[in-house]
């Protein structure tokens, strides 16, 4: 599994620079609408798993105020410059730290954090990681802390079929897939504050911001 994410890593890496145009333009709508869910406060400790070209960390980083500061945490070295070029101004003003690593592996401690967000990250994860990953986000979140997660959602369609079978004929390009969004934040012991479905390509997006409750 190790080199399946050696795969991904230099995937991204090679379309960092073209990201935004490729793609990450039909996410702007889906990312802003996540964090308008999440709704920041001035003083709160943010983390962005999978922060990409850093369009979101940026927005949450200008929202934070002085004492707040916002941090994103990606596998790609090359989406990792690509924020950095953006949120450039804003890490000099020490709203936004960047550093690369696993999402399943977060090198945070437990409960530094008042919320986490994620936009189009928890389903390039292998299924088996997925509860890893939610499983870290309870382990570094305070409790009462929250959770906002956009992913594509693995609702009954013809697209989605259609999507699913490209992805497994060709899973170093179309390497993310629909998943069970709810169904994995419930399992990892965030309970479902609210939740809201789009679309984007015709293809299903669950947005869902859950809380922490148990320690």
């Amino acid at each position: 599994m190790a080199k399946l994410k050696e795969v991904t890593q230099a995937s991204y890496d090679r379309l960092s620079p073209w990201y935004d145009l490729i793609g990450g333009w039909a996410e702007g709508k889906h990312v802003l609408a996540g964090l308008g869910l999440l709704q920041a406060c001035d003083g709160e400790q943010i983390l962005e798993i999978g922060p990409g070209t850093g369009h979101g960390l940026l927005a949450l980083g200008c929202s934070l105020g002085d004492s707040g500061r916002a941090y994103g945490i990606d596998l790609s070295a090359g989406m990792l410059g690509a924020s950095k070029a953006r949120v450039g101004q804003a890490m000099v003003m020490g709203q936004i730290e960047l550093c690369q690593g696993d999402g399943s592996r977060l090198p945070f401690k437990a409960g530094c954090f008042d919320a986490i967000f994620m936009s189009f990250t928890l389903e390039l994860f292998a299924t088996y990681e997925i509860p890893e990953v939610l499983e870290e986000c309870h382990r570094v979140l305070r409790r009462g802390g929250r959770t906002c997660i956009v992913a594509l959602s693995k609702k009954p369609s013809w697209m989605v079929r259609l999507y699913e079978a490209a992805h497994a004929k060709l899973p170093n390009v179309v390497d993310c897939r629909p998943i069970y969004v709810r169904l994995a934040i419930e399992g990892a012991g965030f309970r479902v504050l609210k939740a809201r479905e789009t679309s984007m390509w015709g293809l299903p997006i669950e947005t869902i911001l859950a809380i922490k409750e148990s320690p």
